[in-house]
């Protein structure tokens, strides 16, 4: 029987910690705050999320795709069905763009790489993921590339690229290749920062009305 680890008691930021980057007719695009769930999770105790949020902002917030609670930074939620199936239809065809900052532990042994490991369909450990073993016949492909953009005292600052969008893909390719992302509770060391290092800074995609591709930028927390 897999092993269910337990998460710690949730707590989400205020409303207002999560930021209105931009809002139109059929989309809207925030900034969510680390400790944030993307979707209400199980129980009323985890109803304030993300999406809740941004439907009392905004009156309507149809979920395309999410962030970990633990990871900031940019999402796009849809204003109408119309709009949400067409930039799901957006994710799933990989014409959606993302790319996230994050400080690791260790110096990398090259300026670029990319990490090209699968990852399992299901969980050993729930809520954990792992990398997908040579017998396991459901692997999902995972590729992730990164870019080193700072060195710093034993530790790195990157520029990730998932061409994949895998459950907690960057935060377990990181530490599988031995430079987990400071503050991971789950695949790294929780006491080395006081949150996951991980913000998604750039999101890029068509817009649901017309064939303008639209990009936005949010400015790094750490």
């Amino acid at each position: 029987m897999a092993t269910v680890v337990a998460p710690p008691r949730y707590c989400p930021p205020p409303a207002h910690a999560l930021r209105t980057i931009h809002l139109a007719d059929d989309f809207a695009v925030i900034d969510k705050p680390s400790g944030l769930l993307s979707v209400p999770g199980r129980g009323p105790d985890k109803a304030v999320c993300a999406q809740s949020v941004a439907e009392k902002r905004f009156g309507t917030a149809l979920t395309v795709h999410r962030l970990d609670m633990d990871t900031s930074g940019l999402m796009v939620f849809a204003r109408n069905k119309s709009a949400q199936r067409a930039l799901s239809n957006a994710f799933q065809t990989r014409r959606v763009e993302k790319t996230y900052n994050a400080i690791v532990s260790g110096h990398l042994n090259a300026a670029t790489g990319c990490i090209d490991l699968p990852i399992a369909r299901f969980s050993k450990q729930r809520p954990l993921r792992h990398i997908a073993g040579p017998d396991e016949t459901d692997a999902l492909a995972a590729t992730t590339h990164w870019r080193v953009t700072q060195e710093l005292p034993g530790k790195t600052r990157l520029d990730l690229t998932p061409m994949t969008g895998r459950s907690h893909q960057l935060r377990l390719h990181l530490a599988a290749i031995g430079h987990p992302i400071l503050g991971d509770a789950f695949y790294g060391d929780p006491a080395s920062a006081e949150r996951l290092l991980l913000h998604a800074s750039t999101l890029c995609f068509p817009a649901p009305c017309g064939a303008e591709r639209v990009c936005f930028h949010s400015y790094l927390p750490f």
